[in-house]
């Protein structure tokens, strides 16, 4: 089984052909990636072939990893809140992320 390591928004992620994923929010000119729209992960990190490994320095020149974009979202609320006794200070906040979900199609 063939697959390969990527690094994306500062995350690593071990994919396979076929593999559908959630990464940070994908832009392509200040836009976001449409559903649908190709995106080529160039920071391989190690590919493995039936035990043929590949180890980059720390990338992998040449190796890339294509895929296709499935949904644009954001994800579940965070709620953060900060509390200061006897002072009457409360704080609350929610947070949502923005993913984009990504199908790998082939890693070369």
């Amino acid at each position: 089984m063939k697959f390969a390591v990527i690094q994306t928004g500062g995350k690593q992620y071990i994919v396979k052909p076929g593999d559908v994923i959630k990464v940070e929010k994908l832009t392509e000119n200040d836009k976001l990636v449409p559903e649908g729209g190709k995106i080529k992960f160039d920071e391989v990190l190690l590919v493995d072939d039936e035990g043929n490994t590949k180890l980059g320095t720390p990338f992998i020149n040449g190796s890339s990893v294509s895929s296709v974009v499935v949904s644009n979202g954001r994800g579940r609320k965070v709620i953060t809140q900060k509390y200061k006794a006897k002072v009457r200070f409360r704080n609350k906040k929610g947070h949502r992320q923005p993913f984009t979900q990504v199908r790998i199609e082939e890693i070369k």
